[in-house]
Parts: structure tokens; C-alpha cells; sequence
């Protein structure tokens, strides 16, 4: 699988629904995923996958910026039910189809997303495997040299993958991913827990930076829920080392408020698209943002909306390796 940041032939997204959850706020919440796609499409392509029927809301939204797909789904977190792409040393790209569960069974019914990868891949015209085993790809980052990073939190989690053991778990990351090196944080988002959540995604407290290089939750504030959880992620990333034998440095990442963090940002060519939720520290996380990405431009967008339905970029997106 490579690393998010080497050169896409496009982003995946997928259309809001109008649903129950999102309590009123549906029409909120597509005005910010066309936001998210109008910033990525200045970049590159964006396919949006959409339910067959809302392909006028998704034009009036977005205009020309995107190419729509539909293909029936159940919900519009791509990153999570969405195909995993990886490339093999001729270049060539396939994608992974892991069973999808809708969170452990959160959110019946999933099984128009459970069977979305096969269809996009089939329109993108790459070859698919299909993965055993639940994953969602929120709960993974990779460095594109081997070193895959998750959490205990979710992948433990006895509603995904209830028969299978860690090591059963790191053998498949290993055998669909090509990865070397498995390096496991305790935690996820602290309050990543109960009926809307995704018992702790990886994405909600880091990214990858570089290969040996992860930008980390780690509020400095001790009453701050995330405080214990990032102590014990950076004590776990200080003592451990990627599948070339680097000790991984940490760049330690303000959070913003709640289930939102500017971690959860979208690395597209040449921009990284990070969440603006109103929260007092918005400008401090694109400034930090802006630091560590150097070579991009860092653009925020409205995500409000998005974090109340437990995400932000990274969860609406999922990168086509070119």
C-alpha cells in the first residue's frame, strides 16, 4: 500500500445520505462533503460515489468539479467502506475489498457498502482482492515502506473480527497490504466510543508526516480528555521501530475539540485539506499543519457537520494511487 502522499489519479468520495442520524442536518452535511471535494478537485480528480437518484444533488453541490458514480451504498464514510489500493512493483494498481460491518454492526443495513469496492473497482478497471476480514481503512496508516500503523483500541475491538487473534490480524494486514511491520498505539480519540463511533481509529489521532515520521495527538492540557491516551500512544511510538529498522520520530499535534482533530487531514497532491470546525485552535492547527507539510498548501474547510457525524477529511476520502 503506498504512502497517502505519493501521487494520486484521483480521490474517492461518497454522497451523503439523507438519513435519521444525521438528526435534520443532511443538507449541512453534503454542503461541506462537496466543500472537502471542490478543494481536492483543484488538485486532482474526484469520483463521487453517490446512490442512484441523488445525482442532481450532487451536481447543484459540486458542479463540474466531479465525476459522479452511482452505485447503491448505505453511508458516505468512503475512507471506511471504500476499496484500499495498493501497487505492485511493475506499478500496476489493484484494490483490496476487507469485508465492511458498519463499525461492528452499529448501522444496519451494510451490505450495499459491504459490496461498493467491487463495483468501483470494476468501473476503475484494476484488478480486486478480497480480504477475509473486517477493516475499515480509518483504522490503518502506512508509510508506503512497509510500516503499518493502528490501534489496540479498534482492531481488538471483539465486534470486527471476533475469532481472530492479533497475530491472525497482523498476518492479514501483512498478506492484502504488503507490510512489513505492524507498530500498535493502545488508543484511539478517547471519545471514540459508544453508538456513532469507530472504537478508536488510528486516523483520528495521527498521520504520517514521512517514512520513520507521525504527527500525534498529545494535548499539552491534563484535564483534556485525550491527554492519557496520547501519553501512552507517544510512549508506545518512542519505543518503536518501522519495518526499516528506523526509530519513528513524533511530532506532537494540538487537538481541536471533541471528535474532531486536525490529525484527520486529507494529503492530496500538492494540498492538505484539514477541518475547520469553529474550535478557537482552528488557525493554530493549520499553522502547525502548514509546518509539517512544508511542500503543500494546507486548506481548510467547513467540517462542522462532518465531526458530528465522527469524522473529518480523512474520513470522507480514500486516494487512488496513481
Amino acid at each position: 500500500m503506498p504512502a497517502e502522499w505519493s501521487p494520486h489519479a484521483a480521490t474517492l468520495m461518497a454522497w451523503p445520505l439523507v438519513a435519521d442520524y444525521w438528526e435534520g442536518r443532511a443538507e449541512e452535511a453534503r454542503g461541506e462533503w462537496a466543500g472537502v471535494a471542490r478543494a481536492i478537485a483543484a488538485a486532482e480528480p474526484v469520483i463521487m460515489v453517490c446512490n442512484p437518484g441523488d445525482e442532481r444533488s450532487v451536481r447543484d453541490l459540486c458542479g463540474d468539479a466531479v465525476e459522479m458514480l452511482p452505485i447503491p451504498i448505505d453511508d458516505s464514510w468512503m475512507r471506511d467502506s471504500g476499496p484500499i489500493f495498493v501497487r505492485n512493483g511493475d506499478g500496476e494498481v489493484a484494490a483490496v475489498s476487507f469485508r465492511f460491518n458498519a463499525w461492528g454492526e452499529r448501522f444496519p443495513s451494510w451490505a450495499n457498502d459491504d459490496a461498493m469496492p467491487a463495483a468501483v473497482a470494476s468501473h476503475l478497471g484494476v484488478r480486486l482482492f478480497e480480504a477475509p476480514f473486517v477493516l475499515e481503512g480509518g483504522a490503518i496508516l502506512t508509510d508506503g515502506e512497509g510500516t503499518l500503523l493502528t490501534t489496540e483500541m479498534c482492531l481488538l475491538s471483539p465486534n470486527r473480527n471476533p475469532t481472530m487473534t492479533k497475530d491472525d490480524i497482523e498476518g492479514g494486514l501483512r498478506e492484502y497490504l504488503g507490510v512489513d511491520a505492524v507498530v500498535w498505539l493502545p488508543y484511539g480519540m478517547a471519545g471514540d466510543v459508544g453508538p456513532v463511533a469507530t472504537d478508536g481509529h488510528v486516523d483520528g489521532v495521527a498521520t504520517y508526516l514521512a517514512p520513520g515520521r507521525v504527527g500525534l495527538l498529545v494535548p499539552d492540557d491534563s484535564s483534556d480528555e485525550d491527554h492519557d491516551f496520547g501519553q501512552a500512544n507517544l510512549a508506545r511510538l518512542n519505543g518503536a521501530q518501522d519495518a526499516r529498522g528506523r526509530a519513528i520520530e513524533v511530532e506532537r499535534l494540538i487537538g481541536a475539540d471533541g471528535r474532531n482533530a486536525y490529525a484527520n487531514c486529507y494529503v492530496a497532491n500538492g494540498v492538505v485539506v484539514a477541518p475547520m470546525t469553529g474550535a478557537e485552535a482552528d488557525e493554530r492547527g493549520v499553522e502547525q499543519l502548514a509546518k509539517l507539510f512544508p511542500d503543500r498548501e494546507v486548506v481548510g474547510v467547513p467540517a462542522a457537520t462532518i465531526a458530528f457525524g465522527g469524522g473529518g477529511p480523512h474520513c470522507i476520502t480514500q486516494q487512488v494511487p496513481a
